[in-house]
Protein backbone atom coordinates (compact mmCIF):
# COMPACT_ATOMS: atom_id res chain seq x y z
CA UNK A 1 0.00 0.00 0.00
CA UNK A 2 2.90 2.36 0.80
CA UNK A 3 4.26 1.85 -2.71
CA UNK A 4 0.92 2.77 -4.26
CA UNK A 5 0.66 5.92 -2.10
CA UNK A 6 4.22 6.96 -2.96
CA UNK A 7 3.56 6.41 -6.67
CA UNK A 8 0.36 8.45 -6.48
CA UNK A 9 2.15 11.25 -4.65
CA UNK A 10 4.84 11.33 -7.34
CA UNK A 11 2.23 11.51 -10.10
CA UNK A 12 0.32 14.31 -8.36
CA UNK A 13 3.43 16.36 -7.67
CA UNK A 14 4.52 15.97 -11.29
CA UNK A 15 1.12 17.13 -12.48
CA UNK A 16 1.26 20.24 -10.27
CA UNK A 17 4.78 21.20 -11.35
CA UNK A 18 4.12 20.85 -15.08
CA UNK A 19 2.36 23.57 -16.99
CA UNK A 20 -0.31 22.75 -19.54
CA UNK A 21 0.93 20.89 -22.62
CA UNK A 22 4.15 19.54 -21.07
CA UNK A 23 6.95 18.70 -23.51
CA UNK A 24 7.38 15.32 -21.79
CA UNK A 25 5.48 12.46 -23.45
CA UNK A 26 1.91 12.18 -22.23
CA UNK A 27 0.41 8.93 -21.10
CA UNK A 28 0.29 6.77 -24.29
CA UNK A 29 1.66 9.67 -26.38
CA UNK A 30 -1.77 11.26 -26.86
CA UNK A 31 -1.60 15.03 -27.36
CA UNK A 32 -4.41 17.57 -27.36
CA UNK A 33 -4.75 20.19 -30.04
CA UNK A 34 -4.87 23.65 -28.49
CA UNK A 35 -8.31 25.10 -27.90
CA UNK A 36 -9.31 28.43 -26.34
CA UNK A 37 -10.26 28.53 -22.63
CA UNK A 38 -9.04 24.98 -22.01
CA UNK A 39 -6.01 24.13 -19.88
CA UNK A 40 -4.86 20.61 -19.04
CA UNK A 41 -2.01 19.06 -17.09
CA UNK A 42 -0.57 15.60 -17.68
CA UNK A 43 0.54 12.99 -15.16
CA UNK A 44 4.01 11.54 -15.12
CA UNK A 45 4.79 9.14 -17.99
CA UNK A 46 4.20 5.50 -17.07
CA UNK A 47 7.74 4.73 -18.16
CA UNK A 48 9.10 7.10 -15.52
CA UNK A 49 7.74 4.55 -13.07
CA UNK A 50 10.22 2.00 -14.39
CA UNK A 51 13.02 4.42 -13.58
CA UNK A 52 11.61 5.12 -10.10
CA UNK A 53 11.57 1.39 -9.41
CA UNK A 54 15.17 1.09 -10.59
CA UNK A 55 14.32 -0.95 -13.68
CA UNK A 56 16.69 -0.55 -16.62
CA UNK A 57 14.54 -0.64 -19.71
CA UNK A 58 16.96 -2.71 -21.81
CA UNK A 59 18.44 -4.79 -18.99
CA UNK A 60 17.69 -8.50 -19.15
CA UNK A 61 17.48 -9.03 -15.40
CA UNK A 62 19.43 -11.90 -13.86
CA UNK A 63 17.20 -12.04 -10.76
CA UNK A 64 15.39 -15.23 -9.85
CA UNK A 65 12.02 -15.74 -11.50
CA UNK A 66 8.80 -15.56 -9.55
CA UNK A 67 8.41 -18.93 -7.84
CA UNK A 68 12.08 -19.76 -8.47
CA UNK A 69 11.08 -21.77 -11.54
CA UNK A 70 13.70 -22.52 -14.16
CA UNK A 71 13.07 -24.77 -17.16
CA UNK A 72 15.24 -27.85 -17.49
CA UNK A 73 17.19 -28.39 -20.69
CA UNK A 74 15.40 -30.94 -22.87
CA UNK A 75 17.25 -32.20 -25.93
CA UNK A 76 15.63 -32.13 -29.34
CA UNK A 77 14.74 -35.72 -30.35
CA UNK A 78 17.83 -37.22 -32.00
CA UNK A 79 16.33 -39.64 -34.50
CA UNK A 80 18.25 -40.97 -37.49
CA UNK A 81 15.94 -41.00 -40.51
CA UNK A 82 16.74 -42.91 -43.69
CA UNK A 83 14.89 -44.01 -46.83
CA UNK A 84 15.22 -47.59 -48.06
CA UNK A 85 13.84 -49.86 -50.76
CA UNK A 86 13.91 -53.37 -49.28
CA UNK A 87 11.61 -56.33 -48.70
CA UNK A 88 9.60 -55.11 -45.72
CA UNK A 89 9.14 -58.66 -44.44
CA UNK A 90 12.91 -58.88 -44.04
CA UNK A 91 13.34 -55.48 -42.35
CA UNK A 92 14.98 -55.89 -38.94
CA UNK A 93 13.97 -53.70 -35.99
CA UNK A 94 11.55 -53.26 -33.10
CA UNK A 95 8.33 -52.31 -34.90
CA UNK A 96 7.31 -52.48 -38.55
CA UNK A 97 4.53 -49.84 -38.70
CA UNK A 98 2.13 -50.25 -41.62
CA UNK A 99 -0.19 -47.39 -42.56
CA UNK A 100 -3.52 -48.78 -43.73
CA UNK A 101 -6.70 -47.20 -45.05
CA UNK A 102 -10.13 -48.68 -44.50
CA UNK A 103 -10.00 -49.91 -48.11
CA UNK A 104 -6.68 -51.66 -47.44
CA UNK A 105 -8.35 -53.66 -44.67
CA UNK A 106 -10.87 -55.25 -47.04
CA UNK A 107 -10.92 -59.07 -46.90
CA UNK A 108 -12.12 -61.80 -49.26
CA UNK A 109 -14.65 -64.53 -48.57
CA UNK A 110 -12.04 -66.53 -46.69
CA UNK A 111 -11.38 -63.52 -44.43
CA UNK A 112 -7.90 -62.99 -45.89
CA UNK A 113 -6.50 -59.58 -46.93
CA UNK A 114 -6.99 -58.42 -50.51
CA UNK A 115 -4.20 -55.83 -50.26
CA UNK A 116 -1.01 -57.34 -51.71
CA UNK A 117 1.39 -56.10 -48.99
CA UNK A 118 -0.87 -57.14 -46.13
CA UNK A 119 -1.50 -60.51 -47.79
CA UNK A 120 2.26 -61.08 -48.06
CA UNK A 121 2.92 -60.13 -44.42
CA UNK A 122 -0.04 -62.19 -43.22
CA UNK A 123 1.28 -65.25 -45.07
CA UNK A 124 4.63 -64.85 -43.30
CA UNK A 125 2.73 -64.68 -40.00
CA UNK A 126 0.59 -67.74 -40.66
CA UNK A 127 -2.65 -65.77 -40.99
CA UNK A 128 -2.40 -64.36 -37.48
CA UNK A 129 -2.46 -60.72 -38.66
CA UNK A 130 -5.83 -61.04 -40.40
CA UNK A 131 -7.19 -63.07 -37.52
CA UNK A 132 -6.06 -60.57 -34.87
CA UNK A 133 -7.37 -57.57 -36.83
CA UNK A 134 -10.81 -59.20 -37.01
CA UNK A 135 -10.82 -60.10 -33.34
CA UNK A 136 -9.77 -56.60 -32.30
CA UNK A 137 -12.24 -55.01 -34.74
CA UNK A 138 -9.43 -53.06 -36.39
CA UNK A 139 -10.81 -51.48 -39.57
CA UNK A 140 -8.22 -48.80 -40.41
CA UNK A 141 -10.18 -45.86 -39.02
CA UNK A 142 -8.12 -42.79 -38.08
CA UNK A 143 -6.81 -43.06 -34.54
CA UNK A 144 -6.89 -46.87 -34.53
CA UNK A 145 -3.69 -48.80 -33.94
CA UNK A 146 -2.92 -52.47 -33.42
CA UNK A 147 0.57 -53.56 -32.35
CA UNK A 148 1.29 -57.28 -32.14
CA UNK A 149 4.36 -59.30 -31.22
CA UNK A 150 4.30 -62.19 -33.69
CA UNK A 151 7.08 -64.48 -34.96
CA UNK A 152 7.75 -64.77 -38.68
CA UNK A 153 9.07 -61.33 -39.70
CA UNK A 154 12.43 -59.62 -39.35
CA UNK A 155 10.83 -57.13 -36.95
CA UNK A 156 9.93 -58.00 -33.35
CA UNK A 157 6.48 -56.45 -33.69
CA UNK A 158 4.13 -55.43 -36.45
CA UNK A 159 1.82 -52.46 -36.08
CA UNK A 160 -1.21 -51.49 -38.13
CA UNK A 161 -1.96 -47.74 -37.99
CA UNK A 162 -5.32 -46.50 -39.29
CA UNK A 163 -5.34 -43.75 -41.92
CA UNK A 164 -9.11 -43.51 -42.42
CA UNK A 165 -10.99 -43.79 -45.69
CA UNK A 166 -8.05 -42.38 -47.62
CA UNK A 167 -4.70 -40.73 -46.92
CA UNK A 168 -4.06 -38.05 -49.50
CA UNK A 169 -2.82 -34.96 -47.67
CA UNK A 170 -0.12 -33.70 -45.35
CA UNK A 171 -2.44 -33.51 -42.36
CA UNK A 172 -3.24 -37.24 -42.57
CA UNK A 173 0.37 -38.33 -42.97
CA UNK A 174 1.62 -36.10 -40.16
CA UNK A 175 -1.00 -37.62 -37.87
CA UNK A 176 0.24 -41.03 -39.06
CA UNK A 177 3.74 -40.08 -37.93
CA UNK A 178 2.46 -38.96 -34.54
CA UNK A 179 0.58 -42.26 -34.12
CA UNK A 180 3.78 -44.16 -34.90
CA UNK A 181 5.63 -42.14 -32.25
CA UNK A 182 2.92 -42.99 -29.72
CA UNK A 183 3.15 -46.71 -30.57
CA UNK A 184 6.94 -46.58 -30.27
CA UNK A 185 6.67 -44.97 -26.81
CA UNK A 186 4.25 -47.62 -25.59
CA UNK A 187 6.44 -50.46 -26.86
CA UNK A 188 9.68 -48.73 -25.80
CA UNK A 189 10.92 -49.24 -29.37
CA UNK A 190 14.19 -47.71 -30.50
CA UNK A 191 14.09 -48.80 -34.17
CA UNK A 192 10.99 -48.38 -36.35
CA UNK A 193 10.31 -49.14 -39.99
CA UNK A 194 7.44 -47.32 -41.72
CA UNK A 195 5.60 -48.47 -44.82
CA UNK A 196 2.27 -47.69 -46.47
CA UNK A 197 0.10 -50.60 -47.50
CA UNK A 198 -0.76 -48.80 -50.76
CA UNK A 199 1.72 -46.54 -52.56
CA UNK A 200 0.94 -47.29 -56.22
CA UNK A 201 -1.23 -44.21 -56.71
CA UNK A 202 1.24 -41.79 -55.09
CA UNK A 203 3.23 -39.75 -57.62
CA UNK A 204 6.99 -39.29 -57.13
CA UNK A 205 6.64 -35.65 -56.07
CA UNK A 206 3.90 -36.62 -53.65
CA UNK A 207 6.12 -39.35 -52.25
CA UNK A 208 8.63 -36.68 -51.19
CA UNK A 209 5.92 -34.69 -49.42
CA UNK A 210 4.42 -37.84 -47.88
CA UNK A 211 7.78 -38.92 -46.44
CA UNK A 212 8.37 -35.37 -45.16
CA UNK A 213 4.99 -35.26 -43.40
CA UNK A 214 5.57 -38.67 -41.78
CA UNK A 215 8.98 -37.57 -40.50
CA UNK A 216 7.55 -34.31 -39.17
CA UNK A 217 4.78 -36.14 -37.34
CA UNK A 218 7.19 -38.67 -35.89
CA UNK A 219 9.51 -35.98 -34.53
CA UNK A 220 6.67 -33.89 -33.09
CA UNK A 221 4.97 -36.97 -31.64
CA UNK A 222 8.19 -38.15 -30.00
CA UNK A 223 8.94 -34.85 -28.29
CA UNK A 224 7.37 -34.10 -24.91
CA UNK A 225 7.79 -30.74 -23.22
CA UNK A 226 8.90 -31.90 -19.77
CA UNK A 227 11.01 -28.84 -18.93
CA UNK A 228 8.84 -27.95 -15.95
CA UNK A 229 8.42 -31.47 -14.57
CA UNK A 230 10.64 -32.69 -11.75
CA UNK A 231 11.01 -36.11 -13.38
CA UNK A 232 10.84 -36.91 -17.08
CA UNK A 233 11.72 -39.86 -19.30
CA UNK A 234 13.94 -39.47 -22.32
CA UNK A 235 12.52 -40.74 -25.63
CA UNK A 236 13.73 -44.20 -26.61
CA UNK A 237 13.21 -43.91 -30.38
CA UNK A 238 16.58 -43.61 -32.13
CA UNK A 239 16.14 -44.57 -35.78
CA UNK A 240 13.35 -44.60 -38.37
CA UNK A 241 13.50 -46.19 -41.82
CA UNK A 242 11.04 -44.94 -44.44
CA UNK A 243 10.32 -47.92 -46.68
CA UNK A 244 8.84 -47.97 -50.16
CA UNK A 245 8.75 -44.25 -50.87
CA UNK A 246 11.95 -44.08 -52.85
CA UNK A 247 15.57 -43.14 -52.20
CA UNK A 248 18.07 -40.61 -53.48
CA UNK A 249 19.38 -37.11 -52.75
CA UNK A 250 16.05 -35.32 -53.27
CA UNK A 251 14.38 -37.47 -50.63
CA UNK A 252 17.32 -37.09 -48.24
CA UNK A 253 17.10 -33.31 -48.66
CA UNK A 254 13.35 -33.38 -48.03
CA UNK A 255 13.78 -35.42 -44.84
CA UNK A 256 16.39 -32.93 -43.58
CA UNK A 257 13.99 -30.07 -44.35
CA UNK A 258 11.26 -31.82 -42.34
CA UNK A 259 13.59 -32.19 -39.36
CA UNK A 260 14.63 -28.52 -39.50
CA UNK A 261 11.06 -27.23 -39.64
CA UNK A 262 9.98 -29.68 -36.91
CA UNK A 263 12.69 -28.31 -34.62
CA UNK A 264 11.24 -24.83 -35.24
CA UNK A 265 7.74 -26.05 -34.34
CA UNK A 266 9.12 -27.50 -31.10
CA UNK A 267 10.81 -24.16 -30.38
CA UNK A 268 7.48 -22.40 -30.91
CA UNK A 269 5.69 -24.88 -28.66
CA UNK A 270 8.22 -24.31 -25.90
CA UNK A 271 7.75 -20.55 -26.09
CA UNK A 272 3.96 -20.83 -25.77
CA UNK A 273 4.15 -23.48 -23.04
CA UNK A 274 6.47 -21.37 -20.91
CA UNK A 275 4.64 -19.66 -18.04
CA UNK A 276 4.54 -15.90 -17.75
CA UNK A 277 6.75 -15.90 -14.65
CA UNK A 278 9.51 -17.40 -16.83
CA UNK A 279 8.83 -15.98 -20.30
CA UNK A 280 8.71 -12.23 -19.76
CA UNK A 281 8.97 -9.73 -22.64
CA UNK A 282 12.70 -9.45 -21.89
CA UNK A 283 13.19 -13.21 -22.07
CA UNK A 284 11.23 -13.40 -25.33
CA UNK A 285 13.56 -10.73 -26.72
CA UNK A 286 16.56 -12.75 -25.50
CA UNK A 287 15.27 -15.82 -27.33
CA UNK A 288 14.96 -13.75 -30.51
CA UNK A 289 18.50 -12.43 -30.07
CA UNK A 290 19.78 -15.98 -29.61
CA UNK A 291 18.27 -16.92 -32.96
CA UNK A 292 20.11 -14.05 -34.61
CA UNK A 293 23.37 -15.17 -32.98
CA UNK A 294 22.87 -18.80 -33.98
CA UNK A 295 22.12 -17.96 -37.61
CA UNK A 296 24.21 -14.79 -37.80
CA UNK A 297 25.09 -15.41 -41.45
CA UNK A 298 21.50 -14.61 -42.45
CA UNK A 299 19.67 -13.18 -39.41
CA UNK A 300 20.13 -9.86 -37.60
CA UNK A 301 18.31 -8.59 -34.51
CA UNK A 302 17.12 -5.16 -33.39
CA UNK A 303 15.52 -4.92 -29.94
CA UNK A 304 13.92 -1.56 -29.22
CA UNK A 305 13.57 -0.25 -25.66
CA UNK A 306 10.57 1.68 -24.36
CA UNK A 307 12.46 4.96 -24.90
CA UNK A 308 13.13 4.04 -28.52
CA UNK A 309 9.46 3.14 -28.99
CA UNK A 310 8.52 6.55 -27.55
CA UNK A 311 10.76 8.15 -30.18
CA UNK A 312 8.87 6.17 -32.83
CA UNK A 313 5.58 7.41 -31.29
CA UNK A 314 4.22 3.92 -30.59
CA UNK A 315 1.59 5.17 -28.15
CA UNK A 316 -0.85 2.35 -28.84
CA UNK A 317 1.68 -0.39 -28.00
CA UNK A 318 3.15 1.49 -25.05
CA UNK A 319 -0.30 2.12 -23.61
CA UNK A 320 -0.81 -1.63 -23.22
CA UNK A 321 2.64 -2.10 -21.69
CA UNK A 322 2.38 0.76 -19.21
CA UNK A 323 0.95 -1.11 -16.21
CA UNK A 324 3.52 -3.90 -16.03
CA UNK A 325 6.66 -4.03 -13.90
CA UNK A 326 8.23 -5.92 -16.84
CA UNK A 327 9.20 -3.39 -19.50
CA UNK A 328 8.16 -3.84 -23.14
CA UNK A 329 10.64 -5.08 -25.76
CA UNK A 330 10.00 -4.48 -29.44
CA UNK A 331 11.59 -7.29 -31.45
CA UNK A 332 12.71 -7.05 -35.07
CA UNK A 333 14.61 -9.89 -36.73
CA UNK A 334 15.62 -9.56 -40.36
CA UNK A 335 16.50 -12.44 -42.68
CA UNK A 336 18.61 -11.66 -45.73
CA UNK A 337 20.09 -14.40 -47.93
CA UNK A 338 23.86 -14.56 -47.82
CA UNK A 339 24.13 -14.24 -51.59
CA UNK A 340 22.11 -13.40 -54.68
CA UNK A 341 19.51 -10.73 -55.40
CA UNK A 342 16.38 -10.20 -53.30
CA UNK A 343 13.20 -10.42 -55.37
CA UNK A 344 10.58 -10.33 -52.61
CA UNK A 345 10.33 -8.52 -49.27
CA UNK A 346 7.95 -10.00 -46.72
CA UNK A 347 7.01 -9.33 -43.10
CA UNK A 348 5.61 -11.61 -40.43
CA UNK A 349 4.10 -9.86 -37.42
CA UNK A 350 3.13 -11.75 -34.26
CA UNK A 351 1.11 -10.70 -31.25
CA UNK A 352 3.44 -10.94 -28.25
CA UNK A 353 1.42 -10.61 -25.03
CA UNK A 354 3.43 -12.80 -22.65
CA UNK A 355 0.51 -12.46 -20.23
CA UNK A 356 -2.89 -10.82 -20.55
CA UNK A 357 -4.81 -10.10 -17.36
CA UNK A 358 -7.34 -8.05 -19.33
CA UNK A 359 -6.18 -4.85 -17.68
CA UNK A 360 -8.87 -2.88 -15.85
CA UNK A 361 -11.41 -4.87 -17.86
CA UNK A 362 -9.98 -7.85 -16.01
CA UNK A 363 -10.80 -11.37 -17.13
CA UNK A 364 -13.23 -12.80 -14.57
CA UNK A 365 -15.80 -15.52 -14.26
CA UNK A 366 -16.18 -19.00 -15.75
CA UNK A 367 -14.73 -19.35 -19.22
CA UNK A 368 -12.52 -16.26 -18.99
CA UNK A 369 -9.45 -18.54 -19.38
CA UNK A 370 -7.15 -16.15 -17.53
CA UNK A 371 -5.05 -19.15 -16.43
CA UNK A 372 -4.25 -19.83 -20.11
CA UNK A 373 -3.21 -16.28 -20.97
CA UNK A 374 0.43 -17.30 -21.29
CA UNK A 375 -0.83 -18.56 -24.69
CA UNK A 376 -1.52 -14.95 -25.75
CA UNK A 377 1.91 -14.73 -27.33
CA UNK A 378 1.15 -17.64 -29.69
CA UNK A 379 1.41 -15.31 -32.70
CA UNK A 380 4.91 -14.24 -31.71
CA UNK A 381 5.89 -17.89 -31.19
CA UNK A 382 4.74 -18.67 -34.73
CA UNK A 383 6.77 -15.76 -36.09
CA UNK A 384 9.94 -16.58 -34.13
CA UNK A 385 9.53 -20.28 -34.89
CA UNK A 386 9.37 -19.39 -38.57
CA UNK A 387 12.51 -17.27 -38.12
CA UNK A 388 14.34 -20.29 -36.69
CA UNK A 389 13.24 -22.50 -39.58
CA UNK A 390 14.12 -19.88 -42.20
CA UNK A 391 17.53 -19.41 -40.54
CA UNK A 392 18.16 -23.13 -41.01
CA UNK A 393 16.65 -23.61 -44.47
CA UNK A 394 18.13 -20.37 -45.89
CA UNK A 395 15.84 -19.71 -48.89
CA UNK A 396 17.26 -17.60 -51.71
CA UNK A 397 15.83 -14.45 -53.23
CA UNK A 398 13.61 -13.39 -50.33
CA UNK A 399 14.02 -10.93 -47.45
CA UNK A 400 11.85 -11.53 -44.39
CA UNK A 401 11.18 -9.27 -41.41
CA UNK A 402 9.97 -10.91 -38.18
CA UNK A 403 8.31 -8.37 -35.87
CA UNK A 404 6.91 -8.72 -32.35
CA UNK A 405 5.72 -5.96 -30.00
CA UNK A 406 6.28 -7.90 -26.76
CA UNK A 407 4.72 -6.78 -23.47
CA UNK A 408 2.30 -7.71 -20.70
CA UNK A 409 -1.22 -6.38 -20.14
CA UNK A 410 -1.43 -5.85 -16.37
CA UNK A 411 -3.11 -3.57 -13.82
CA UNK A 412 -1.49 -0.73 -11.85
CA UNK A 413 -1.73 2.99 -11.17
CA UNK A 414 0.39 3.68 -14.27
CA UNK A 415 -1.81 1.61 -16.54
CA UNK A 416 -4.21 2.33 -19.33
CA UNK A 417 -7.82 2.94 -18.26
CA UNK A 418 -11.09 2.39 -20.11
CA UNK A 419 -11.89 5.65 -21.85
CA UNK A 420 -8.25 6.65 -22.38
CA UNK A 421 -7.22 7.76 -25.86
CA UNK A 422 -3.95 6.43 -27.26
CA UNK A 423 -2.16 7.58 -30.39
CA UNK A 424 -0.57 5.06 -32.76
CA UNK A 425 2.63 5.70 -34.68
CA UNK A 426 0.74 6.55 -37.87
CA UNK A 427 -1.03 9.38 -36.00
CA UNK A 428 -4.42 7.70 -35.68
CA UNK A 429 -6.14 8.02 -32.32
CA UNK A 430 -7.93 5.20 -30.50
CA UNK A 431 -10.45 5.47 -27.71
CA UNK A 432 -9.89 2.44 -25.50
CA UNK A 433 -13.34 1.22 -24.60
CA UNK A 434 -12.02 -2.16 -23.45
CA UNK A 435 -8.52 -2.75 -22.05
CA UNK A 436 -8.96 -6.47 -22.72
CA UNK A 437 -8.86 -5.81 -26.46
CA UNK A 438 -5.17 -5.04 -26.10
CA UNK A 439 -3.61 -7.29 -28.72
CA UNK A 440 -4.86 -5.18 -31.60
CA UNK A 441 -3.38 -2.08 -29.93
CA UNK A 442 0.09 -3.63 -29.90
CA UNK A 443 -0.32 -4.94 -33.44
CA UNK A 444 -1.31 -1.48 -34.68
CA UNK A 445 2.16 -0.06 -34.08
CA UNK A 446 3.83 -3.29 -35.16
CA UNK A 447 2.01 -3.16 -38.51
CA UNK A 448 2.98 0.48 -39.06
CA UNK A 449 6.59 -0.45 -38.30
CA UNK A 450 6.42 -3.39 -40.71
CA UNK A 451 5.12 -1.19 -43.53
CA UNK A 452 8.02 1.20 -42.91
CA UNK A 453 10.47 -1.62 -43.73
CA UNK A 454 9.51 -1.40 -47.39
CA UNK A 455 7.87 -4.82 -47.56
CA UNK A 456 5.40 -5.87 -50.23
CA UNK A 457 3.36 -8.36 -48.19
CA UNK A 458 2.54 -8.73 -44.49
CA UNK A 459 0.97 -11.55 -42.53
CA UNK A 460 0.07 -10.93 -38.91
CA UNK A 461 -0.84 -13.75 -36.55
CA UNK A 462 -2.62 -13.32 -33.24
CA UNK A 463 -4.67 -15.09 -30.62
CA UNK A 464 -7.01 -12.16 -31.08
CA UNK A 465 -10.66 -13.00 -30.47
CA UNK A 466 -12.87 -15.54 -28.79
CA UNK A 467 -15.36 -14.73 -31.54
CA UNK A 468 -13.19 -16.54 -34.07
CA UNK A 469 -13.13 -19.64 -31.86
CA UNK A 470 -16.93 -19.52 -31.63
CA UNK A 471 -17.15 -19.25 -35.43
CA UNK A 472 -14.56 -21.87 -36.45
CA UNK A 473 -13.98 -24.03 -33.38
CA UNK A 474 -10.68 -24.98 -31.75
CA UNK A 475 -8.84 -26.41 -34.77
CA UNK A 476 -9.23 -23.82 -37.53
CA UNK A 477 -7.73 -20.33 -37.81
CA UNK A 478 -9.60 -17.49 -39.46
CA UNK A 479 -7.99 -15.65 -42.37
CA UNK A 480 -8.87 -12.03 -43.19
CA UNK A 481 -7.46 -10.18 -46.20
CA UNK A 482 -8.68 -7.86 -48.96
CA UNK A 483 -6.17 -9.52 -51.34
CA UNK A 484 -7.34 -12.57 -53.30
CA UNK A 485 -3.77 -13.16 -54.46
CA UNK A 486 -2.40 -13.31 -50.92
CA UNK A 487 -5.34 -15.45 -49.77
CA UNK A 488 -4.60 -18.01 -52.49
CA UNK A 489 -0.90 -18.06 -51.62
CA UNK A 490 -1.42 -18.63 -47.92
CA UNK A 491 -4.26 -21.14 -48.23
CA UNK A 492 -2.13 -23.13 -50.70
CA UNK A 493 0.77 -23.03 -48.21
CA UNK A 494 -1.54 -24.13 -45.40
CA UNK A 495 -2.84 -27.09 -47.41
CA UNK A 496 0.72 -28.15 -48.27
CA UNK A 497 1.77 -27.89 -44.61
CA UNK A 498 -1.29 -29.61 -43.17
CA UNK A 499 -2.65 -26.68 -41.13
CA UNK A 500 -6.30 -25.64 -41.23
CA UNK A 501 -7.20 -22.09 -42.26
CA UNK A 502 -10.52 -20.66 -43.44
CA UNK A 503 -11.02 -17.34 -45.20
CA UNK A 504 -13.47 -15.00 -43.46
CA UNK A 505 -15.19 -11.87 -44.81
CA UNK A 506 -13.95 -8.34 -44.24
CA UNK A 507 -17.39 -6.72 -44.10
CA UNK A 508 -16.69 -2.99 -44.35
CA UNK A 509 -20.18 -2.01 -43.16
CA UNK A 510 -19.30 -3.41 -39.72
CA UNK A 511 -16.82 -0.58 -39.28
CA UNK A 512 -19.71 1.65 -38.27
CA UNK A 513 -19.62 0.10 -34.79
CA UNK A 514 -15.93 1.01 -34.46
CA UNK A 515 -16.46 4.75 -34.70
CA UNK A 516 -15.74 7.00 -31.72
CA UNK A 517 -17.27 10.34 -30.84
CA UNK A 518 -13.95 11.73 -29.60
CA UNK A 519 -11.21 9.82 -31.45
CA UNK A 520 -10.63 8.24 -34.85
CA UNK A 521 -11.94 4.88 -33.63
CA UNK A 522 -12.65 2.71 -30.61
CA UNK A 523 -10.78 -0.53 -30.09
CA UNK A 524 -13.84 -2.81 -29.86
CA UNK A 525 -17.14 -2.75 -31.70
CA UNK A 526 -20.41 -4.63 -31.47
CA UNK A 527 -20.44 -8.10 -29.93
CA UNK A 528 -21.63 -9.68 -33.17
CA UNK A 529 -18.92 -10.18 -35.78
CA UNK A 530 -16.15 -9.48 -33.26
CA UNK A 531 -13.45 -11.26 -35.25
CA UNK A 532 -14.34 -9.21 -38.33
CA UNK A 533 -14.28 -5.84 -36.57
CA UNK A 534 -10.94 -6.76 -34.99
CA UNK A 535 -9.51 -7.40 -38.46
CA UNK A 536 -11.02 -4.15 -39.76
CA UNK A 537 -9.30 -2.34 -36.88
CA UNK A 538 -5.90 -3.75 -37.88
CA UNK A 539 -6.51 -2.75 -41.50
CA UNK A 540 -6.38 0.91 -40.41
CA UNK A 541 -2.65 0.57 -39.74
CA UNK A 542 -1.55 -1.03 -43.01
CA UNK A 543 -0.36 0.96 -46.01
CA UNK A 544 -2.79 0.56 -48.92
CA UNK A 545 0.11 -0.37 -51.21
CA UNK A 546 1.00 -3.38 -49.06
CA UNK A 547 -0.79 -6.71 -49.39
CA UNK A 548 -1.86 -7.73 -45.89
CA UNK A 549 -3.42 -10.71 -44.16
CA UNK A 550 -4.57 -11.21 -40.57
CA UNK A 551 -4.71 -14.74 -39.14
CA UNK A 552 -6.75 -15.16 -35.96
CA UNK A 553 -5.31 -18.31 -34.37
CA UNK A 554 -7.04 -18.12 -30.98
CA UNK A 555 -8.50 -21.61 -31.45
CA UNK A 556 -5.62 -23.76 -32.75
CA UNK A 557 -2.87 -22.15 -30.62
CA UNK A 558 -3.30 -24.98 -28.12
CA UNK A 559 -4.72 -28.47 -27.82
CA UNK A 560 -7.42 -28.78 -25.18
CA UNK A 561 -6.99 -32.57 -25.21
CA UNK A 562 -3.23 -32.45 -24.62
CA UNK A 563 -3.37 -29.23 -22.55
CA UNK A 564 -0.34 -27.91 -24.33
CA UNK A 565 0.69 -25.67 -27.24
CA UNK A 566 0.49 -26.85 -30.86
CA UNK A 567 3.10 -24.67 -32.57
CA UNK A 568 0.37 -23.65 -35.00
CA UNK A 569 1.24 -21.35 -37.90
CA UNK A 570 4.96 -22.10 -38.23
CA UNK A 571 4.60 -24.73 -40.95
CA UNK A 572 2.35 -22.50 -43.06
CA UNK A 573 4.58 -19.44 -42.69
CA UNK A 574 7.71 -21.34 -43.71
CA UNK A 575 5.92 -22.87 -46.70
CA UNK A 576 4.68 -19.41 -47.73
CA UNK A 577 8.17 -17.91 -47.54
CA UNK A 578 9.49 -20.86 -49.55
CA UNK A 579 6.93 -20.05 -52.26
CA UNK A 580 8.62 -16.67 -52.70
CA UNK A 581 12.12 -18.11 -52.80
CA UNK A 582 13.96 -18.16 -56.11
Amino acid sequence: MAVIVASLATSLSAAVVRSSFSSSPSLFLTKLKSAPCLRFTFSVSPFDSYRRRGVKLMAHSARATLGLTQPANIDFPKIAFSAKEIDVAEWIGDILAVGVTEKDMAKDDSKMFENSLLKKLDAKLGGQLSEASSEEDFTGKPGQSLVLRLPGLGSKRIGLIGLGQSATNTYNFRNFGEAIAAAAKTAQASDVGIVLASTGSILNESKLNTASAIVSGTVLGTYEDNRYKSDSKKPVLKSVDILGLGTGPDLVKKLKYAEDVSSAVIFGKELVNSPANVLTPAVLAEEASKLASTYSDVLSATILSAEQCIELKMGSYLGVAAASANPPHFIHLCYKPSSGPVKAKLALVGKGLTFDSGGYNIKTGPGCSIEFMKFDMGGSAAVLGAAKAIGQVKPHGVEVHFIVAACENMISGTGMRPGDIVTASNGKTIEVNNTDAEGRLTLADALVYACNQGVEKIIDLATLTGACVVALGPSIAGVFTPSDELANEVLTAAEASGEKLWRMPLEESYWESMKSGVADMVNTGARQGGAITAALFLKQFVDEKVQWMHIDMAGPVSSEKKRTATGFGILTLVEWVQQHSS
